[in-house]
């Protein structure tokens, strides 16, 4: 699988995410027939404790893949309070079929969990179907449009909640009335 290689948090402009991302920027171009990614991003947006970028290193020290996350709260471009939005997922052609942007994935998510974030949310375009069906089998569901890119057709936006709400505790026989807090609280 993804044997060997080295997770780091890197600032979103640390020259090997620079690196990956110019990469990225290629492959959007390749992809919607010149267009790359327009979003206006600062390094600033993916500092903890308000998000996250990683690079993935493979074992020769080499950047392989990205990917972070940024805090977003309601605004008018369509995003709500708690999200984490997903930002600059890419794998190295080479690196493809590793595991690597499900193991990204995984971590980003904790993360902004652990940041208190109420659910992740990303936006993709239709000319990325490999992203899409990653998306879809990790538990994303398509959301209302938001973002820089939600007035495009190509548009893709997707969703997932991160918090679970707490169990509650059923009364049973031998507790009839379980308690809403600890005793002596």
């Amino acid at each position: 699988m993804s044997h060997g290689i080295d997770l780091r948090t890197v600032p979103y402009d640390h020259p090997d995410a620079v690196k990956l991302n110019d990469q990225v920027q290629l492959e959007y171009q390749v992809r919607y027939q010149g267009e790359g990614d327009a979003t206006h991003l600062d390094p600033a947006m993916f500092a903890p404790p308000r998000g996250l970028y990683i690079v993935a290193y493979d074992t020769t020290g080499a950047p392989v893949a990205t990917g972070g996350w940024r805090s977003q709260e309601q605004n008018d471009e369509g995003y709500s309070d708690g999200d984490a939005e997903l930002k600059r997922m890419y794998v190295v052609p080479e690196a493809r079929g590793l595991g690597l942007a499900r193991r990204i994935l995984a971590v980003l998510e904790e993360d902004a969990r652990a940041a208190g974030r109420l659910r992740m949310v990303l936006e993709t375009g239709d000319r990325q179907p490999e992203a899409i069906a990653l998306y879809l089998s990790t538990g994303y569901t398509p959301s209302p449009k938001f973002g820089f890119y939600r007035f495009y057709d190509s548009s893709r936006c997707m969703a997932k909640p991160l918090q679970t709400p707490a169990p509650t505790s059923p009364a049973t026989p031998s507790n009839p009335a379980a308690p809403s807090s600890p005793a002596g609280v």
